[in-house]
């Protein structure tokens, strides 16, 4: 029996729809239907009357669909809007030329459209009085189960309107035991995983940064619907906005027994004004439905990422070494030729010079408090310059790889003597400094500075076009909130407009240079989400590079982003960040599990340690298809303080696996639990084999075959400790285990 989720009602229809494609279909009474695989959206757009959503879960039958009418089910309003929703929550507040405060929408028409990516409906919505429109989309992806919404309002009057409540769509849910799992954090301890059970107090998760919008919160949520959130069995439905800006995810639970659930961009000292003919179009907010639990979930997430919403994400990752943790300011061309040598020499694939490497005479970049905007090379660092540093890196076999931040600015520098008003800057108010005393952030609301950000990356590639890699960061939020372009009844743009040129900016960039790997980095892991993702290929998840940390961080990253975006490094013990001092293995072991790479000096390694990351780097090329296409299915969290973190990725045929055992315990006597493995074919035969061994003899299942049915059921005996000799030995321990179907 497929579960559906309690949204409308406890009900159990079977999945009958199996092409795998979106499709759309129109009934009587107003009912129209779009579908995935396995996911279902019914809405009732009856002209005059308020637009609803009647249902949404899993995949039903056109003979339940047409009997929905009589099963009781009422649906609720997919669009509301303050004034006759003014008592409950809404996703739509205006303020008209006359001072009224409400609106009142109304369906004038529906209509059928697909894209490239799927079929969906658009469904117009008129006021009762004004000349406010608002279309509202559904749409329904191919391939994936993946239903998304998002509204384009519209001002069809002579006179302005202010907006001052647009989100991008609103869902409810039965006030049952639900839970919301989503992340949190800092910098440099991005993506902790929380878990609230939904009461009447309600949940809002926000982002007010401006620039960077996942170090705090994140724009995404899971919503387990039937208790307490399990890995692999439950209903869950996953939502994600799709937006790099500051947003506001809200939940209210009213007395009506249902929680209400509200996305989009956070409205606050962002009010809208549409002047005549002019409109603002909403940021997508994503959903599906799994009963296969938060790893369910997950999947469709990665699924559809990879293929719609991820830049190259049918291509796999190559395996680098950023210079930063290695060298930090410290760029010269010895050391980088050597850097690129030694990672050469241990089978990676591309070198990143990261911060460093430009200035100029007058300001070069020796700490972060200058020569942002001045992007030409420190020829005193670089005699031969980046032509010369891509030449040594062919040379020797790789690709090359730079960092930019062209977004900011110091006030120490020749960009900002000469373009004063190019940042963002707060009327008779002085400038309030980030990073480093200095830094600030350019006005991308002025056109003239888009030009320039297109312009950093196009002379950088037409100079060097055979850069590979770009590291993209930004390094500060907006402080100043004010723009010299904008006028001034316009200033409470400034969030909306900055993000607009920003997606319009990596256009230019994207369809100039449609091959490039770009990487979004900012202050770490600032900017996870899908809004930006589908101009980049990664993300940086994290500042802090200790593995330990990073099990919990990617972890959570890893309900909403697939491994192929995650970049994962190998860093030095002790760690940068933590002072930490752990085993190279167990840095290797967690590295694996995300896009591989290197954020180590190779020349304070020895000769061991690099034959290590040789093998282990040989044998990652091995599993790299794997760990970045295949299905996660994660085992035991690190979060339920077991001692234990495990998760697996099985390619979808189901004939090879990747199995992850980290040790996370502190206690000596602490008894672990054993892990089940997910994913495999039951009636299949796998043969294990450890990756990275360090052990003085093989595990005791080393090369032997089980069936998927028992390591599902049962699964392996994984020692608590690596079984190395004496003066060797360490606390912690992990394991990467590689099924191979017989």
């Amino acid at each position: 029996m497929t579960r559906l989720p309690f949204l409308l009602a406890c009900v159990g229809f079977a999945a009958t729809f199996a092409s795998g494609a979106a499709a759309t279909e129109t009934y009587v009474d107003g009912f129209h239907h779009i579908s995935t695989l396995n996911n279902s959206l019914v809405i009732k757009a009856v002209p005059s009357e308020r637009l609803k959503v009647v249902y949404y879960g899993a995949s039903i039958s056109e003979a339940d669909i047409a009997g929905l009418a009589a099963s009781g089910l009422t649906g609720y309003e997919s669009y509301p809007a303050y004034g006759p929703s003014g008592h409950s929550d809404y996703a739509l507040a205006v303020r008209n030329a006359d001072g009224n405060i409400t609106a009142d929408l109304v369906v004038e028409s529906v209509a059928e459209w697909e894209d490239e990516s799927g079929k969906g409906i658009r469904v117009c919505l008129k006021d009762t009085v004004y000349p406010l429109v608002v279309d509202v989309f559904f749409k329904a992806y191919d391939d994936v189960d993946m239903i998304s919404t998002w509204t384009e309002i519209r001002n069809d009057g002579k006179k302005p309107v202010v907006l001052t409540e647009f989100a991008s769509g609103t869902m409810q849910f039965r006030a049952r035991d639900l839970y919301v799992s989503h992340l949190y954090g800092t910098w440099a301890n991005e993506t902790q995983v929380v878990c609230e059970k939904l009461n009447p107090a309600g949940l809002v998760i926000e982002n007010r940064d401006g620039v960077r919008n996942s170090h705090t919160s994140h724009s995404e949520v899971m919503i387990s619907l039937d208790g307490e959130p399990r890995e692999n069995s439950g209903a869950v439905v996953g939502a994600a906005l799709c937006y790099g800006g500051n947003y506001r995810l809200k939940f209210r639970t009213g007395d009506s027994g249902w929680h209400n659930f509200t996305a989009g961009i956070l409205s606050d000292n962002s009010w809208y004004t549409l002047g005549t003919k002019e409109s603002l179009e909403t940021p997508e907010l994503a959903f599906t439905y799994s009963d296969e639990g938060l790893s369910g979930a997950s999947r469709n997430f990665h699924s559809w990422a990879r293929k719609y919403k991820l830049a190259h994400g049918d291509k796999e990752r190559k395996i680098l070494l950023n210079s930063w943790e290695g060298v930090y300011f410290n760029i010269e061309e010895q050391g980088m030729a050597q850097m690129m040598t030694d990672i050469a020499d241990m089978g990676g694939e591309l070198f990143v010079m990261d911060d460093g490497w430009f200035g100029g005479e007058k300001y070069p970049r020796n700490n972060d408090s200058s020569s942002l905007g001045d992007w030409s090379v420190d020829k005193t660092k670089l005699p031969g310059g980046i032509e010369g540093l891509v030449k040594m890196a062919s040379d020797r076999g790789i690709s090359f790889g730079l960092w930019i931040e062209p977004e900011m600015t110091n006030s120490v520098s020749a960009l900002f003597e000469e373009h004063p008003d190019w940042v963002l800057q707060a009327k008779d108010r002085e400038l309030i400094y980030d990073r480093g005393g200095t830094q600030l952030v350019l006005d991308l609301c002025n056109p003239e500075v888009q030009d320039f950000v297109v312009k950093v990356v196009d002379d950088i590639m037409t100079a060097n076009p055979q850069i590979d890699y770009i590291k993209w960061d930004a390094n500060a939020c907006i402080h100043n909130f004010g723009s010299t372009y904008l006028p001034k009844d316009r200033q409470s743009h400034i969030y909306i407009e900055y993000h607009r040129a920003l997606i319009d900016i990596c256009k230019r960039i994207r369809a100039k240079y449609p091959d490039l790997t770009i990487q979004a980095c900012a202050s770490g892991g600032g900017r996870a989400n899908y809004g930006i993702l589908p101009y980049f290929d990664e993300f940086w998840v994290s500042d802090d590079t200790d593995a330990l940390h990073r099990i919990y961080m990617q972890w959570g990253t890893s309900y909403f982003f697939p491994a192929i975006a995650m970049a994962s490094h190998i860093s030095a013990a002790p760690n940068h960040q933590t002072f930490r001092s752990l085993p190279l293995k167990y840095r290797i072991d967690v590295a694996m599990s995300g896009r591989l790479g290197m954020e180590i000096q190779p020349k304070n390694m020895t000769e061991a340690e690099k034959d290590m990351c040789r093998k282990a780097i040989a044998d990652y090329k091995k599993i790299r298809p794997v760990v970045q296409f295949g299905e996660i299915y994660r085992l035991q969290s690190p979060y339920d303080e077991r001692g234990v973190a495990s998760l697996m990725y099985c390619t979808e045929d189901k004939d090879e696996a990747v199995f992850f055992w980290w040790k996370t315990g502190k206690k000596y006597a602490e008894i672990y639990p054993k892990v089940r493995m997910a994913g495999l074919d039951p009636d299949r035969r796998y043969v294990v084999t450890e990756l990275n061994r360090i052990d003085v003899k093989p595990l005791a299942f080393e090369g032997m075959s089980f069936s998927g049915k028992f390591l599902m059921e049962e699964g392996l005996e994984i020692p608590r400790d690596n079984d190395v000799p004496y003066n060797d030995k360490f606390w912690e321990s992990s394991r990467v285990l590689h099924l191979i179907a017989e």
